[in-house]
């Protein structure tokens, strides 16, 4: 990493509250954060779905959208003033063929990120809202720290309510 964040040029402020990317917006950088806390999250008409969350030393993007430059159909809000590093699509693409390192560290990248899906497709699969939650401490257990707990509750698929009396 820390030979490739000097060639992501832009630096982005996303104060609290404040939208990285907004449904129907077409994603087209992927995001460094050096600070702060963000969430990923799908609106729907009934409720915001939370599927994800990116604090320091993580990247974060709407993946779907930056593959397929179609719009997105999720947002990325920030949950405290957040300071990012950014490189465009076109950017990153020339320099995973121009350093074939940088293309070995997207895909180790990518198999992590699929790793994580996979887990939490496991974990909400389980019926028992309390493991869900456990299991979330083991791979995460700073999350309390970062994150309000209505996220928490959201990406755990169950109420706030339901959160506050398993903990």
């Amino acid at each position: 990493m820390a030979a490739f964040l000097p060639l992501w040029k832009k630096r982005l402020t996303v104060n609290r509250s404040d939208f990285l990317i907004r449904e129907g917006q077409v994603e087209q950088h992927l995001y460094f954060v050096e600070s702060g806390a963000l969430r990923l999250y799908l609106p729907t008409p009934h409720e915001e779905i939370c599927v994800g969350f990116a604090y320091p030393n993580t990247l974060i993007t709407a993946f779907p959208s930056l593959v397929t430059q179609t719009p997105s159909a999720y947002c990325i809000q920030a949950l405290r003033r957040s300071e990012l590093l950014a490189i465009s699509k076109t950017d990153f693409d020339l320099i995973q063929e121009k350093r074939p390192v940088f293309g070995k560290f997207w895909r180790m990248e990518l198999e992590k990120a699929l790793a994580g899906k996979i887990e939490r497709e496991v974990d909400l699969q389980l019926p028992d809202p309390a493991q869900r939650l456990e299991r979330l401490l083991h791979r995460s257990p700073h999350i309390f720290q970062l994150v309000p707990r209505k996220y928490i509750a959201s990406y755990l698929r169950m109420t706030p309510e339901t959160l506050s009396r398993i903990m």
